[in-house]
């Protein structure tokens, strides 16, 4: 019988915080319009969902105990996204904002 330890229960739980982090970047990646991203200079929509896709696949399969081996890089992608596209991009569907709050 295998029993969890504190370190297992601790890495589950990152793992999941990633997957959440993940999952919510790819909901905004999706709900933003294809045109906004090369109008600010990031690249296609297709490419960020696809990365991101794959991201919380990954980070679900390290949750569910399958793996973790690139789990880490889904939390950049997703980083990277939620920090410098979204604001950017956000920009565009929102007039009268600047990319990072209201002018």
């Amino acid at each position: 019988m295998y029993t969890m330890t504190f370190m297992d229960l601790l890495f589950r739980a990152i793992f999941l915080a990633i997957f959440v982090t993940s999952l919510y970047a790819l909901v905004e990646a999706a709900r933003t319009p294809a045109q906004a991203f090369p109008a600010m200079d990031k690249q296609t929509k297709g490419l960020w969902v696809g990365l991101l896709s794959l991201g919380s696949l990954l980070s679900l399969s390290a949750t569910l105990g399958y793996g973790a081996f690139l789990v880490f890089l889904s939390l950049v992608v997703a980083l990277i996204f939620m920090l410098d596209v979204r604001p950017a991009v956000r920009s565009i569907t929102r007039p009268g904002d600047g990319p990072y709050g209201p002018w």
